[in-house]
């Protein structure tokens, strides 16, 4: 009986030993991982801004973004992909960051609102709106208001830099429609300041398209959009068609699972993760 009892005792010890052990290897990260790159599709404002800023280019000054990266056609897409994956890194609008992920340091600095104002955080590019000269009045009301006092405190407000020092607004009086459509990284600032002017202007309606910078500027040049959203610099060809304004400066957080214990990466680093040079955790801690 104390034989049965001895054994019984000891094979409950290597079974909790096991657990432990499996736990403790599920639960923590291994740099020797492979890095799971997620970028932006290709047309992103985001990403064409990254790829600049970062120098993810081949010779020719062409997007060299690795073949292995794992593509997400949205902000949401890429935290989503990132949160769930413990050996991923992504890029996304430092206004959209929480905390389902992690932002680490570029260079030692960390990205926020106040490192992207003085320039210390080099990774930043503006959110610029687009729209056609005989833009309708109360669609370039609306625009009046987002670069107002009023509309530049909602933008700061949201983590990100004011981009001009406007007036105070005085609501107008108009009705009317307007359709706004571009990035999906402009589009949640873009949703707070549509509800903050329709809110003084009750007879207007703000429909807001989320369909990706390249899109918004097409639809603004086409005429489906009456002001189209840009996470980037417009293109020559964009400019010649289009009038533009940027209505803030945001940083592009470069995003980490919470269980990476990596806090801090180089531009260097960063560039060779997305070039597809460095494949492992371990060769950037």
């Amino acid at each position: 009986m104390k034989k049965i009892i001895s054994l019984s005792f000891v094979l409950m010890l290597l079974f909790i030993f096991a657990v432990g052990c499996a736990s403790s290897d599920s639960q923590g990260f291994d740099s020797s991982q492979f890095i799971n790159v997620v970028s932006r599709e290709d047309g992103s404002g985001t990403r064409g801004a990254f790829v600049e800023i970062v120098e993810v280019e081949d010779a020719d000054g062409n997007d060299a973004t690795s073949l292995e990266a794992v593509i997400q056609n949205s902000t949401n897409g890429i935290m989503a992909t990132v949160a769930g994956d413990k050996y991923s890194i992504g890029y996304i609008s430092l206004g959209s960051l929480n905390d389902s992920v992690t932002s680490v340091s570029v260079d030692g600095v960390e990205a926020t609102a106040e490192n992207v104002k003085s320039g210390h955080y080099k990774i930043a590019r503006p959110f610029n709106i687009a729209y056609k000269n005989d833009i309708s009045e109360v669609a370039q009301d609306f625009i009046n208001f987002i670069l107002s006092a009023d509309g530049q405190a909602i933008v700061e407000e949201n983590s990100l830099v004011a981009a001009v020092e406007g007036d105070t607004y005085s609501p107008s009086g108009l009705s009317g429609n307007i359709v706004v459509g571009g990035s999906t990284s402009v589009t949640p600032l873009m949703e707070k300041l549509a509800e903050a002017y329709e809110a003084l202007n009750e007879g207007v309606s703000i429909e807001i398209q989320s369909t990706g910078s390249s899109a918004g500027m097409t639809g603004a040049m086409e005429g489906s959009l009456d002001i189209g959203m840009a996470s980037r610099d417009l293109k020559d060809s964009e400019k010649a068609e289009l009038e533009h304004q940027a209505i803030a400066i945001d940083g592009i957080a470069v995003i980490v699972n919470n269980e990476n214990t990596i806090t801090d990466l180089t531009l260097e680093e960063i560039q060779g993760i997305y070039l597809g040079e460095i494949t492992s955790w371990n060769e950037v801690e």
